[in-house]
């Protein structure tokens, strides 16, 4: 079972998340989001952060191309954007790898990312469930979205429909929880509420992907 998760690490998360966010910017926000297309490291909880950053509740001052932006919506935009962006370039390396390295590969190596074989078929089924929507509703899904790259490039999804269904879903994705965090920090002006919403986000984040992936392992057994 997943076991609690400790209160200074909760806020050891967020204050690297925060910092991460607030000392290299958009390029945090890229990079980080590319690696949630991939694997689960809480997508939401940086798109939150940033949108936190961009209105000022957060301490930072995000940059790009070494011009410091001011707290406001068009920061909002630029970091939401650029975790749009990010997520896309995950996603196109993870539709690549799944195309390029084939089934036998994917089964054999792909349980160290929780893809193995058990996983695959349930992606399999999701795709001939849900058919041209599988990307996008897989991009929407909590969890899901990290796990759908790979598996669309194996299963043959078209490169420009999957393209245009990761930017649609990622921007929704993108734009919602980063407007999440700035509607926050609009309203409450106060750091520590949006701290504690940030670490209580954490705290879901961590339970359920821990749930998750034990009850994965135990219908594996």
């Amino acid at each position: 079972m997943p076991v609690p998760v400790p209160v200074p690490v909760l806020a050891s998360v967020t204050q690297s998340l925060t910092d991460a966010v607030a000392n290299h910017g958009v390029w945090a926000v890229f990079v980080l989001m590319a690696i949630d297309a991939l694997l689960p490291i809480g997508g939401e909880l940086i798109m939150v952060v940033a949108g936190a950053i961009a209105a000022g509740a957060l301490a930072g001052h995000p940059a790009l191309f070494g011009h410091e932006l001011s707290r406001g919506l068009a920061t909002y935009l630029v970091l939401a954007v650029s975790g749009t962006l990010g997520s896309l370039v995950g996603a196109l390396a993870g539709w690549r790898i799944g195309q390029s390295a084939g089934r036998e590969a994917i089964d054999r190596w792909g349980r160290y990312i929780h893809l193995g074989p058990g996983q695959m078929h349930k992606a399999e089924r999701w795709f001939d469930r849900h058919g041209a929507a599988a990307v996008l509703f897989g991009r929407l899904t909590p969890l899901v979205r990290s796990f759908i790259s790979i598996p669309a490039g194996l299963f043959g999804e078209p490169l420009v429909r999957y393209v245009l269904l990761t930017v649609l879903a990622s921007a929704i994705w993108c734009f919602g929880f980063a407007g999440a965090g700035w509607a926050l920090g609009s309203s409450y002006k106060d750091v520590d509420k949006v701290t504690h919403l940030v670490e209580a986000l954490v705290v879901v984040a961590i339970v359920g992907t821990g749930v998750a992936l034990w009850r994965r392992r135990g219908a594996a057994a």
